[in-house]
């Protein structure tokens, strides 16, 4: 059987995967997309359980491709996961993606070849092709992480991990449903399982700081006046530090007087979404008393929404479990308040540990919670464990699982030494977990096609990133974590929810100084990169 060959092999059909192949294709390359799901979306193929939605707001989450925004319209400021679905199938439609797209087609093994300066790919359907340039486009939130619970697989009841939900809908209307886990899936299902259940347990961890989301629904007359603004707001994504159109405010907290300050916290508020994380104060995610007036205001506001002032300590404590926003803040929009109602509970499990999983339930110290449902919101191993589950081989024979066994090292999060002609998107090191999806996907997108333009253009076979240049950039994001709070808490931003995963900051926090030094790095002929 002949062997498929192509200029690029695209791994992912989200955001990342989608633009790289609508864009290299304009460029003339012959482009494989592989996709482990049935359909394009990525994360949103995934994503179904109840109430999964985007906390990114319209229009900054969608693409600034002219023939794509010009005539879609949204039907909520923040849109579910079935709307996603359907703007990723409408891009088809309009960009004729899926020609180049090989479904319910999930990579297992790639090796570089050497003497030949390809990459060769295996896939779980035994299928083998060979490429120039292998983007990895797997997101970061593609490998699901399940803690190590005594008893689980005895579990009687429906189990299922948030991001390998059945695509059947599963039902939680009228069932007694626990979620182990409160980060942003957790909250979105219990959200609407406390609206549905007969009985809901959610086991917190850690409080979620969570944030309101203000949403609200969007027709199409009030689309086509907002789509006045889109080139602008497109524009103004590559400004911020997280690639959305919020700008922080050029001051720090306690510059401002408290009333000052409270009503700047309110005005964040009332806006909603990521407004009061990421328009915020200068420093609050880099000085704790500045930090502390933020938890102060979101702490007031949170314990005003809940009756019982056990549950609201539980909920929303006098102090803080972590600085503010470090760990990345979930939208909510009833959150809170279902903790009122007598049909949901509570369980700390640092006061009331679970012990094990069994037929029936959960065993904690205080007795067995009977369940049907058990929802795990456990999380991810984000930014490094989409990559390091495939077997991807380079230099030497080299596995990428053994490379980063210490800690990820990459150079701008695009390349990392020792792999040629592997180029990451969304990968570790880079902005990803801190920046809005499509933005980084177009910027750090354009940066990738211009430097596979730029190596043909020029006669190079391929590009890596140099040894030291990946140690300059690992040292470089050590500095940033340590100006910051990032590593006062245990998060996936810093690799801590995966235990024995080493701690580093896994994301690059600002946007514009990501993209100054990346296009410095491009006009000095891709320094930090050797060609051959």
């Amino acid at each position: 059987m002949t062997m498929e060959e192509f200029d690029v092999a695209i791994i992912g059909a989200g955001f990342n995967g989608v633009y790289q192949l609508y864009r290299l294709r304009q460029e003339g390359f012959s482009v494989c997309l592989l996709e482990a799901g049935s359909d394009l979306g990525g994360i949103w193929h995934w994503n179904c359980y109840p109430g999964a939605r985007v906390d990114s707001h319209v229009p900054v989450y969608e693409y600034s491709i002219d023939e794509l925004w010009r005539d879609w319209n949204w039907t909520e400021k923040f849109p579910a996961w079935d709307e996603l679905r359907r703007y990723f199938q409408y891009a088809d439609e309009k960009l004729l993606l899926s020609k180049d797209i090989k479904f319910n087609t999930r990579m297992t093994a790639a090796e570089f070849d050497e003497e030949n300066h390809r990459w060769e790919i295996r896939t779980e359907k035994g299928e083998t092709m060979r490429t120039r340039f292998l983007v990895q486009c797997t997101g970061f939130a593609s490998k699901a992480f399940i803690p190590d619970i005594k008893g689980l697989e005895s579990f009687k009841g429906e189990c299922h991990h948030t991001g390998h939900w059945p695509q059947n809908a599963l039902s939680l209307k009228g069932k007694r449903v626990g979620i182990i886990g409160t980060g942003a899936s957790g909250v979105q299902v219990a959200q609407e399982a406390g609206r549905a259940a007969a009985h809901l347990t959610v086991f917190q961890r850690t409080p979620i700081l969570a944030i309101p989301m203000q949403q609200r629904k969007l027709d199409a007359e009030t689309q086509s006046e907002m789509k006045k603004d889109y080139p602008e707001i497109f524009r103004k994504r590559r400004e911020t530090s997280g690639g959305f159109d919020i700008s922080r405010i050029d001051a720090p907290a306690l510059s401002y007087t408290e009333e000052e300050r409270e009503a700047a916290y309110e005005r964040l508020w009332q806006l909603g979404g990521f407004h009061f994380w990421a328009g915020t104060f200068e420093d609050v995610l880099l000085d704790e008393d500045a930090n502390r007036t933020a938890y102060n205001f979101w702490r007031d506001k949170t314990r005003a929404r809940i009756q019982d002032p056990v549950i609201a300590e539980k909920l929303a404590p006098m102090e803080p479990p972590h600085p503010f926003g470090v760990k990345r803040p979930s939208l909510e929009q009833w959150y809170y308040e279902i903790f009122n109602q007598s049909n949901v509970s509570l369980v700390d499990v640092g006061e009331t540990p679970i012990e094990e999983v069994v037929p029936e339930g959960i065993r904690t110290s205080k007795g067995v919670c009977e369940l049907d449902i058990l929802v795990l919101a456990t999380g991810f191993d984000a930014a490094t464990g989409g990559l390091t589950q495939i077997d991807i081989r380079g230099i030497g024979g080299k596995s990428l699982k053994e490379k980063w066994a210490q800690g990820a090292s990459t150079q701008f999060g695009i390349a990392t030494s020792g792999f040629p002609n592997m180029l990451m998107l969304y990968g570790p090191q880079s902005p990803a977990g801190f920046c809005n999806g499509p933005t980084c996907a177009e910027l750090q997108g354009e940066w990738v096609v211009s430097c596979m333009k730029y190596l043909r253009d020029n006669g190079f076979e391929q590009i890596e990133a140099t040894v030291e240049a990946e140690n300059a950039w690992t040292a470089h994001m050590s500095e940033i974590a340590e100006m910051t709070l990032f590593p006062k808490a245990k998060s996936w931003y810093m690799g801590a929810n995966v235990p024995g995963k080493p701690l580093q900051l896994l994301n690059y926090p600002s946007v514009p100084m990501y993209m100054e030094l990346c296009e410095a790095s491009a006009a000095a002929g891709y320094s930090g990169f050797a060609l051959s």
